[in-house]
């Protein structure tokens, strides 16, 4: 199958990006505005994607459809598009067991499913990232992405493994933030947060300025990461391994409240740590 359009659902932060560098490869990128917010609408706009208006419109014009949306969402999101046809891929940080259920929906519409896992910060074009992808039609997908900022890495045909990959790099790079996070938290509560921070000056001197990097973080993505946190969790329990180490993450990241505007400095830190609890 040529594809030529492509549907994103819907375009975020990190779809929007991917959707703008398949737009300067020269594919023409669609989004449906119904339901959609002005926020996602100015996304849309930025990454120079076609609106064509509803979901349905989208799977009649498109040979690609891609979902890159929060976690919690993946199977609803998915379950919009049942029935349609085309090449599906599922970018999100889902663990393996909800990407089969993801494959499912779209397999008993006659669509094929790829999974795909991605690593790294929004793509721009002097930035880019990592797209893993799973599945037998992963290298159709990865062509896609020639000669853009988007690094597409092909596993394996195996249905999950790009799920797999994601689980295993975020429960480290978002799993030890959140537990800096309730160190520093633990710290305040027990009155030891100055002998904490001198001995990590002494021996561990980066992790003050992790601990402040996590705390904006928490503030601007923390309540995104929540979904993701649990889908680790889910990953873990699944291979027979202890979940809680992520659960208490989710738990972390649900407190603070949301601000997208927060920066890496002491203040956002102090506002994160306050509600993790401590006063």
């Amino acid at each position: 199958m040529a594809i030529e359009t492509i549907g994103l659902l819907h375009p975020g932060e990190m779809g929007s990006g991917v959707g703008a560098a398949l737009v300067e490869a020269g594919y023409t990128v669609t989004w449906a505005s119904a339901g959609r917010s002005s926020a996602s609408a100015r996304r849309a706009a930025s990454a120079n994607l076609v609106d064509v208006g509803t979901v349905d419109a989208m799977i009649d014009r498109c040979q690609l459809i891609m979902s890159i949306c929060p976690p919690t969402h993946a199977v609803a999101v998915a379950n919009e598009v049942a029935g349609f046809g085309g090449l599906y891929l599922d970018a999100n940080a889902i663990a393996p067991a909800t990407a089969r259920r993801v494959a499912a929906v779209i397999e008993a519409g006659g669509g094929r499913y790829v999974d795909g896992g991605i690593i790294g910060g929004p793509p721009t074009p002097t930035y880019g990232t990592r797209l893993y992808l799973s599945g037998s039609a992963a290298p159709e997908m990865g062509g896609l992405f020639t000669g853009t900022t988007v690094d597409a890495r092909v596993l394996s045909e195996d249905q999950t493994a790009a799920s797999a990959i994601k689980m295993c790099f975020a429960a480290w790079t978002k799993g030890t933030s959140a537990l800096l996070l309730g160190i520093r938290a633990l710290a305040i509560a027990e009155g030891v947060e100055e002998p904490l921070l001198d001995e990590w000056h002494t021996s561990m001197p980066e992790l003050e300025r992790r601990s402040l990097t996590a705390g904006q973080q928490a503030a601007t993505k923390g309540w995104r990461w929540v979904g993701e946190m649990e889908e680790i969790a889910a990953t873990f329990r699944s291979a027979g391994l202890p979940d809680g180490f992520h659960l208490a993450a989710a738990d972390i990241f649900a407190r603070p409240q949301r601000d997208e505007q927060a920066e890496v400095d002491p203040a956002t830190l102090k506002s994160v740590l306050e509600a993790l609890g401590p006063s």
